[in-house]
């Protein structure tokens, strides 16, 4: 069977050559590599034939580098694409999720259990951290009304606010202090969400809205538009 054509996106070349020879005589072979987003972007429209898996590094972690992630999605609709960093953020894992990457990665992976996970991946799984699975998995198990949209869970702003910075790991105190608002207020608020999306602690929270599309990044304009509403 024919070695599967990977594109490595990370602007650590010394990170691009250690992997390129750790995946060497494995069923992935990579046969393009860039820098950064943009340059990949550029790659593939030149190319004649299209990689069928992209691992990629969000360095950033900024909007522009999950636009520049949704274009690439576009131009590479068949291919998988699985971010690959050093860095768990829920923040960041929620926009790239939501960019449309397949799957999220940590580089402390073993070459076995990196080899295994982009198997998993080209057969159509999502791949996470094993820890993170397991959150995902009891996320669902305990929240059967996961999939609703969040318009139709009568989400106010403010709840939406504070689901964003459950994703950051941000304790009330730091939540009151983003949102100028009292922890008593932000307590009354995170009961009522939870009652909502039928959540029973904030870890459950913070799962429904990565699987609802709820990013991070966006938080700081609506809470300074809303500050004054409490």
């Amino acid at each position: 069977m024919d070695a599967t054509q990977t594109m490595l996106i990370d602007a650590n070349k010394l990170f691009r050559e250690g992997l390129r020879r750790l995946l060497d005589g494995s069923p992935f072979s990579i046969v393009a590599e860039a820098g950064n987003l943009r340059e990949a972007a550029s790659i593939v429209e030149q190319a004649e034939t299209l990689p069928r898996l992209v691992l990629v590094d969000l360095a950033a972690g900024s909007e522009e580098e999950a636009e520049a992630l949704r274009r690439l999605r576009r131009l590479l609709v068949d291919a998988k694409i699985i971010v690959l960093t050093s860095e768990l953020c829920t923040r960041r894992l929620a926009n790239a999720l939501e960019a449309g990457a397949d799957g999220y990665l940590m580089k402390d992976l073993s070459s076995e259990a990196l080899t295994q996970s982009l198997r998993l991946a080209m057969m159509g799984e999502k791949v996470f951290p094993t820890h993170l699975a397991a959150l995902l998995i009891n996320g669902r198990v305990n929240a059967p009304t996961i999939e609703m949209p969040v318009s139709r869970k009568g989400l106010s702003q403010r709840e939406v606010q504070i689901l964003r910075c459950l994703l950051s790991g941000d304790s009330n105190k730091m939540i009151a202090n983003q949102l100028n608002i009292t922890e008593a207020t932000v307590k009354v608020h995170l009961k009522s969400l939870l009652r909502k999306i039928n959540a029973s602690n904030r870890t459950q929270a913070a799962i429904w809205a990565l699987n609802n599309g709820i990013g991070g990044d966006q938080m700081a304009a609506p809470a300074a538009a809303a500050a004054a509403t409490g």
